[in-house]
């Protein structure tokens, strides 16, 4: 099996997937840590393509980082200052060629993130 990378962001308190969130993603080195996609949620919550293909998938350390502020800004969420959540790192592992989903389930006050299938 190859290995890629997808996500799927939802909020939880509007009840519906988190459109138009911007995502990066970096590829961690010991102390380097390497920008490798800037990629923005679709009306479904999810990117348009993997966020790292099958075709540029190698195991390792990563980080997610999820523009949560700039998106509840966006969608209404009045915002504090500063706000609670605003950027939202998730770093992990992938150790092996398979799919991984890492998805984020969003608040104004609270996230959680899993391996998803």
């Amino acid at each position: 099996m190859t290995g890629y990378l997808t996500t799927h962001v939802l909020d939880t308190a509007r009840g519906c997937p988190a459109e138009g969130l911007a995502i990066e993603l970096y590829r961690i080195e010991g102390d380097t840590r390497t920008l490798l996609r800037r990629l923005v949620t679709n009306d479904d919550g999810r990117t348009d393509e993997q966020i790292l293909p099958a075709s540029k998938f190698a195991t390792g350390t990563y980080e997610l980082v999820f523009h949560a502020g700039d998106y509840l800004t966006a969608s209404g969420v009045a915002p504090e200052s500063p706000r609670f959540l605003d950027i939202v790192p998730l770093r992990f592992g992938m150790s092996e060629e398979a799919h991984y989903h890492v998805p984020l389930l969003l608040s104004p006050f609270g996230y959680s993130t899993y391996r998803g299938s």
